[in-house]
């Protein structure tokens, strides 16, 4: 049977998709994006239909139908990140959420320890050869793909065809649909004087030919608008945006110094407009993997003068970053940022940053602490940090001592906040 007699053969709606799903079916979804809005709405309609099916994904980015606390003993949503349309399930306890780092969750389903019995995605148009782009996330998606009882896939022209490891053949599909929706667009974060002040300390310290990590906000995108003027640079990183765009456009990544891979810029989910989307199809010079390659930190590691760049809530003392959490309650999730520092301090000349602003609330509240609030979660421990950069400098912490530690600390926190942290720290023997 030829590949166009498939696809005809096992093409449908989305209701009928939903009939592959079964009563205790554990149902993966890929991140962002690549969440597939027909067949997450039929499943919402459905939803009654079900008992004890659970949707999982790292981040959900629409609040569907089925995110609904009243009916989640027929279907339950799973999160291993929490977003706007999650956040505050998880914290009222009525969405789960499995903690993992982003780089290990191919190998918790291939091991089990995840189920994977059905995937929905959004997939790209079939090829000539039968193949599918799972495009806009490949993450822990294709380890799905390799052990579910059906692949359920939304086909739109809207996604693009990319390159890398991120195709399935029209022979795993059990069912597609067609949608021609344009994909979600998310847009870049806002940027204020605090961001570009951070961003300008970081950008600063980005040597020409550095390979680039870029985590999701504000602080990360303002360190991207500084760097339009520096010379081959490269990217390896768990998520390309408009920032990295921007980049391309201004001719500061060229990927031609990278140590690993040269010449491709290496992702594994898309999150951005549609300019991007398109920049994406068939691009010679990108590529989409599952997060096991991307962020492995001894693979990125391979690329001399790693540069990662992620954000935190509140960091104590020491060093330890919470990141996910206020206190016990629940805010996002580990994501990469772990897996990320852990590589650029294994890159030779890497450099890991963690950016923050020194306070919240209007200054009313120190993001500097002594001690993290009671039950925070720990993204980033004291032994992995390297370099903390708030908008009144930059603290370096790889091997100094706790007192040594403290001192950097509370040099790059708000001054207002100064005194007390310094009191703190001598009640806590620290200085």
């Amino acid at each position: 049977m030829s590949f166009k007699n498939q696809y005809q053969k096992k093409l449908g709606t989305a209701d009928d998709a939903i009939s592959h799903v079964k009563n205790g079916d554990f149902i993966i979804v890929p991140t962002g994006v690549g969440e597939p809005p027909a067949l997450l709405s039929a499943l919402s309609e459905q939803r009654r239909r079900f008992r004890d099916v659970k949707v999982a994904q790292i981040l959900a980015v629409r609040k569907f139908g089925y995110i609904d606390p009243e009916t989640v003993e027929h279907v339950r949503h799973v999160a291993f990140f929490f977003g706007a349309a999650t956040r505050a399930g998880g914290q009222s306890g009525w969405i789960d959420f499995i903690p993992s780092y982003f780089s290990e969750m191919p190998s918790l389903i291939e091991r089990g320890q995840i189920p994977a019995d059905v995937v929905f995605s959004m997939a790209s148009p079939m090829d000539q050869h039968g193949y599918f782009a799972l495009s806009l996330g490949a993450d822990y998606t294709m380890a799905a793909v390799a052990k579910a009882r059906a692949v359920v896939l939304e086909v739109n022209p809207n996604v693009p065809f990319a390159n890398g490891n991120c195709h399935v053949h029209i022979s795993e599909v059990a069912a597609l649909v067609e949608s021609d929706e344009p994909v979600m667009e998310v847009g870049l974060p806002k940027i204020g004087p605090v961001q570009v002040a951070i961003g300008k300390y970081v950008a600063d310290m980005i040597d020409d030919g550095s390979t680039l990590q870029i985590g999701y906000g504000g602080i990360p995108d303002a360190v991207v608008m500084q760097l339009t003027h520096k010379h081959d640079l490269g990217v390896h990183t768990e998520m390309i945006g408009d920032g990295i765009l921007t980049l391309v456009e201004s001719g500061a990544i060229t990927n031609r110094k990278k140590t690993y891979l040269p010449g491709k810029m290496i992702a594994t989910f898309a999150l951005g407009s549609k300019k991007l989307y398109q920049f994406m199809d068939r691009n010679p010079a990108l590529e989409i993997h599952p997060v096991d390659f991307t962020n492995d930190p001894y693979l990125a590691a391979k690329n001399d003068k790693l540069m990662a760049i992620n954000a935190t809530l509140q960091i104590d003392l020491l060093g330890q970053c919470g990141s996910e959490s206020l206190g016990h309650v629940p805010y996002s999730g580990t994501g990469g940022q772990a897996d990320f520092v852990r590589a650029a301090n294994r890159s030779r000349g890497g450099k890991a940053f963690i950016v923050l602003p020194s306070t919240a609330q209007n200054d009313r509240l120190t993001r500097i602490v002594p001690t993290l609030a009671p039950g925070t979660h720990i993204s980033t421990s004291k032994n992995d940090i390297n370099y903390v950069v708030t908008e009144y400098g930059v603290a370096q912490l790889r091997g100094k001592s706790a007192k040594q530690r403290a001192q950097e600390m509370i040099s790059i926190a708000h001054p207002d906040f100064r005194a007390e942290l310094t009191e703190a720290a001598r009640k806590m023997q620290l200085l």
